[in-house]
């Protein structure tokens, strides 16, 4: 017996030693219903997400060097907790205003709509550490009846943007820049929610909740308070739920490994049975992945495993019915013709310290003098002599039998050969030492 208390002391100050004690867990509840909040965000002391909360509101596990966390939910206002406590947090509501629409006349057949996005992705690997922050202003277009010729788009077009990036490898080395040559972030791919009928629940009762269960778990979450609804999706807990994100099926036909996948969707002003793009106020998504499959992002090397997270927040800040005349104007403009800044709305929660210690990193990089400091390659440089009386003739006649053309694509079809070869022989050795 007694050395069995022995072990168990033992393995309890190994847990303290890791930093990762028995903590108290924390419930996220709403201040006004006291309902807890399912799928809130969970962000750490340095700004990074860690994960979400249970269906019962209660906070994943987190280690006391976690603290202090910050928790976010779309439409309310984030709350700060600065140590583990067994108390339930309330979070106050924040009344988002939908811009205002005005109608002039019968022609304006089509929606458009700007958004402002945040989003925090991540990308690791066996030895290094991605971490992006990126805001954008994006457009969508939509026709403002369910059948229309122009489909428009629904998925966010990219207009402005400012990016930063965070680069650690295994030895905790860090850097930063404003560009980075790996795209992992999955907020580009996530748009705005189709037409859906409304439970009946919800249409009879103006203040009700419902739930949708699905094989794995409850699918979707339906909460409406007067004229305000939102909607909690978990697209993994049914393959119904993927109805949602019709232009994600070519990763799920893939088998890409979605650890988690889940949207929050804002409706304001809603007074007829089922929901309108027209009074979407906001949406956020938070998912998981890893690359099991033929290729997350479909770009990734074969022999390189990667894990990415990402969570986003999309605002509508402005909307406005336009002529399909003017649809077309907008579509047909190219992303240089736009010179718009980006557009945070006033309801959008303060940028986290280390978020913008990460700016003012990036901020603070002189890009001129980086250029100039670096040495060209002399490899690349033009070593050409003028060519000869005689080298010209030749080269004419080349020209005008089309033997340069031909030597031209035996080169070309030389070197795509040996890439492939070499390409081929990086996959078997990676393949021999997997299976070793």
């Amino acid at each position: 017996m007694r050395l069995t208390v022995i072990i168990f002391l033992s393995f309890l100050s190994i847990i303290e030693s890791n930093g990762q004690s028995i903590l108290p867990t924390t419930v996220i509840a709403d201040s006004i219903s006291k309902m807890p909040l399912s799928n809130a965000s969970v962000f750490d002391a340095k700004g990074q997400m860690i994960g979400i909360t249970r269906n019962n509101g209660r906070l994943p596990r987190l280690s006391s060097s976690d603290y202090p966390v910050t928790i976010r939910y779309m439409g309310f206002k984030e709350k700060v907790i600065s140590e583990a406590t067994s108390d339930t947090v309330f979070l106050i509501e924040n009344l988002m205003e939908l811009p205002e629409l005005i109608v002039e006349s019968n022609d304006r057949r089509m929606l458009h709509m700007l958004a402002y996005i945040r989003e925090y992705s991540t990308l690791t690997t066996f030895t290094d550490t991605i971490f992006l922050f990126r805001e954008k202003t994006a457009d969508f277009m939509l026709p403002s009846q369910k059948e229309g010729r122009s489909k428009g788009w629904n998925h966010p077009r990219v207009l402005s943007s400012r990016s930063y990036y965070n680069f650690t490898n295994s030895n905790g080395l860090d850097s930063v820049s404003d560009r980075s040559n790996h795209h992992f972030s999955w907020a580009d791919w996530i748009g705005l929610p189709p037409h859906r009928s409304i439970p009946e629940n919800l249409v009879r009762n103006e203040s009700a909740n419902d739930t949708v269960h699905g094989r794995y778990g409850p699918s979707e979450i339906w909460s409406r308070k007067s004229d305000r609804l939102k909607i909690d999706i978990d697209i993994l807990a049914d393959t119904t739920a993927r109805l949602w994100i019709p232009e994600m099926k070519p990763f799920f036909s893939d088998n890409v490994d979605f650890q988690r996948f889940k949207i929050h969707y804002d409706f304001e002003d809603i007074v007829t049975g089922e929901i309108d793009p027209l009074d979407l106020s906001a949406y956020s998504l938070n998912i998981e992945s890893g690359n099991r499959g033929r290729g997350m992002f479909h770009f990734n090397k074969v022999y390189e495993s990667v894990y990415v997270t990402t969570y986003a927040e999309v605002y509508i800040v402005d909307k406005e019915l336009i002529s399909s005349k003017e649809a077309k104007k907008w579509e047909r403009l190219k992303i240089s013709d736009f010179n718009i800044d980006i557009l945070q709305p006033p309801h959008a929660p303060p940028l986290q310290s280390s978020t913008l210690s990460l700016i003012n990193r990036v901020d603070a990089i002189e890009h001129d003098n980086i250029r100039l400091a670096v040495d060209p390659d002399q490899r690349l440089v033009s070593t050409r002599r003028p060519l000869n009386f005689g080298q010209s003739a030749l080269k004419r006649l080349k020209g005008m039998f089309g033997l340069d053309g031909i030597n031209g694509k035996r080169k070309i079809s030389r070197r795509w050969k040996d890439f492939k070869r070499g390409w081929q022989s990086k996959k078997d050795q990676h393949r021999n030492s997997s299976s070793e």
